[in-house]
């Protein structure tokens, strides 16, 4: 049987001010100069009603939800990305470099928030199925010098500097588990550096030349 080749769809984890923008924007800009055609997006979001779902997540207070409430609001805004724009940009060929996918509702409603993991592993394998990311960046930050970076003042960096390392923990937990398809990357590094690193780490995967 041959070896199944990884969708072109990557995905960029971490918590908040942790690079995850930076590097899309130099991976698409890179990838485009090779000719290839990509699409940027970011979880929640990537659609109208899923951008109308974000807001309900990122403004207000820390308490605004209930966890539960939380973690099916990301997979409905999750829904309607994949059946709107990352599957229809797959099947045209374009490569989908998406700011956050379901790792995050793992780390942050999982680890961060208690929720039950394998309760997440069914959503998780309901919405998303078969579309999984071909390759996951874990970028990995201090706790404390990534909330001094974050640039704007959301719910979820309200929530406490603990939170915050459950989370992380989340992240490196969730890249051990599936060595395959993620790579934990230091993201204390010039951006620069951090950009070869993964442009490297895109050849390898894909057989791609940037």
């Amino acid at each position: 049987m041959p070896p199944v080749t990884p969708l072109r769809f990557v995905t960029f984890e971490g918590g908040e001010g942790a690079g995850k923008s930076t590097q899309i924007r130099l991976l698409a800009e890179a990838l485009r100069q090779a000719g290839e055609l990509v699409e940027v997006t970011r979880e929640p979001g990537g659609t109208k009603g899923a951008e109308e779902i974000r807001a309900l997540l990122v403004e207000g207070a820390a308490g605004r939800w209930q966890a539960e409430t939380e973690a099916l609001l990301h997979f409905a805004a999750r829904a309607e990305h994949l059946a709107h724009v990352i599957r229809p940009a797959l099947a045209a060929g374009k490569w989908v470099l998406c700011d956050r996918f379901a790792d995050s509702t793992l780390a942050y409603q999982g680890y961060g928030q208690g929720l039950d993991l394998d309760w997440l592993w069914t959503l998780r394998r309901r919405i998303v199925g078969p579309t999984e990311p071909g390759l996951t960046f874990m970028m990995d930050l201090p706790v404390e010098k990534g909330l001094a970076r974050a640039e704007t003042e959301q719910r979820y960096e309200r929530m406490g500097v603990d939170f915050h390392r459950r989370l992380a923990d989340g992240f490196r937990q969730l890249a051990a588990a599936d060595p395959t398809r993620c790579r934990i990357i230091d993201a204390a590094r010039a951006r620069e550096v951090i950009a070869a690193d993964i442009a490297g780490l895109i050849r390898d995967r894909f057989g791609v030349s940037l």
